[in-house]
């Protein structure tokens, strides 16, 4: 049976010894839905269930008497929610019986039981888990509950908090990081426009009173070219572009172009023989994969006969393993009947060669002697007391048969 079980256990998979994690969490929710805590524990005053009660694992702590004990509170209450009456079982009732019956409700509902009920006396486990869980979808049924999608909430996200990443700079403000940034040497050059203007304006302020006397140069002209070669440098002005201006961003896309097809050219002639040196290879492939399937087609086929045999006697050892576990259940079922029957021979023999009825008969039939002689003892003194008032009253009577005057009390008394 360890075997089988282990053959199951690998035939579904590696993750089926945590399915039970999830079945109880499952589980657990629909309990809440059903508001277990106010039906079942303050009524019974227990504590609230944890996310694994009912699953066992060799890292957790287990209470087999408190687990079976809170599987059978929940499981009655689970069938009384369903529709079905079911007396809730007690602390000390027969367990077997108990299970039993838990069972024959989850098989009326419709429920698949393919595994000995002795699985369901640890108080944990896979089965306990399904167990549960298919009485509280019955429960859920009976209460009209269906299941629907979560509504998720919208939330907005504010301006202020995106976060602009530094990889997706735009170009605009690339561009005025680098208008904003000029050199030093230009920096020293230029001359301050703003200055210029407003010593302008002052200068036409003052030109615009007229002067008395006609104005006349008196510089030579050497030095005005002297003059003005050494303040050249000094009037470069430089005006900023704007950065927003659409034809810049048409000249940068045409830098942009110009570079993609330069590097594509590079990049294709790789591509291109990357291309040849991957279709050879393939090439080659292709062919010893033809030689292989050629040296190795007899083999295939005896692998594919081997592969076909070997479906056939899985069909018959599932069908094989149905029929067994079918045995071994209607096997269970007996083997708890004997123990039930044995249980019941084992009481009828003890109080069968218990010699304690003896004993009382004993003593009853010694307070029943006791009480016979008591009134045989009443019975001779009521004798002798009747005795002894028959004789009076015949004495009485031959007195007064005997007397030759009778007197006024005793006639009347006749």
């Amino acid at each position: 049976m360890v075997d089988d079980n282990r053959r199951g256990d690998d035939e579904r998979g590696p993750g089926a010894a945590y399915q039970m994690f999830v079945v109880m969490e499952d589980l657990l929710d629909k309990l809440k839905l059903l508001d277990y805590e106010e039906e079942v524990l303050a009524k019974h005053n227990m504590k609230a269930l944890s996310r694994h009660y009912f699953a066992s694992s060799a890292y957790m702590p287990s209470n087999p008497g408190e687990q079976f004990f809170m599987f059978t509170i929940i499981a009655s209450w689970l069938i009384n929610a369903a529709g079905r009456p079911f007396e809730q079982p007690q602390e000390y009732d027969d367990p077997n019986a108990t299970v039993s019956n838990i069972l024959s409700q989850l098989r009326a509902f419709g429920g698949l039981v393919d595994f000995p009920p002795s699985k369901l006396k640890a108080g944990s486990g896979e089965h306990v888990c399904y167990v549960l869980d298919r009485l509280a979808e019955e429960a859920l049924k009976e209460r009209v509950f269906s299941w629907r999608r979560p509504n998720y909430p919208t939330e907005e996200m504010e301006e202020e908090s995106v976060m602009e990443d530094d990889a997706e700079l735009t170009l605009s403000k690339v561009e005025e990081e680098m208008t904003e940034e000029p050199d030093d040497c230009e920096e020293e050059n230029v001359m301050d426009l703003e200055a210029l203007k407003s010593r302008t304006n002052q200068s036409e302020a003052r030109l615009s009173s007229k002067p008395d006397n006609i104005l006349e140069s008196n510089m030579d002209a050497a030095e005005w070219n002297l003059e003005v070669e050494r303040v050249l440098p000094q009037l470069k002005v430089t005006i900023r572009t704007d950065h927003k201006d659409w034809r810049i961003h048409v000249d940068q896309m045409h830098q942009h172009k110009d570079g993609i097809k330069s590097s594509l050219k590079e990049a294709k002639g790789y591509l291109d023989k990357l291309q040849e040196e991957i279709g050879k290879t393939l090439e080659k492939v292709g062919s010893r994969e033809k030689y292989i399937n050629n040296q190795l087609e007899h083999l295939i086929q005896d692998y594919r006969s081997a592969q076909s045999k070997l479906s056939e006697a899985r069909e018959c050892y599932q069908q094989g393993s149905g029929g067994v576990t079918e045995r071994t259940r209607v096997l269970a079922e007996i083997t708890e009947e004997l123990e039930k029957v044995k249980q019941e021979m084992e009481e009828k023999g003890s109080s069968m060669s218990d010699g304690a009825p003896v004993v009382k008969i004993k003593q009853s039939l010694t307070k029943l002697k006791q009480e016979i002689v008591q009134m045989d003892i009443r019975i001779g003194v009521v004798e002798h007391t009747l005795l002894q008032a028959k004789l009076k009253e015949k004495s009485n009577m031959t007195r007064d048969m005997h007397a030759t005057n009778i007197p006024e009390p005793a006639i009347g008394a006749y």
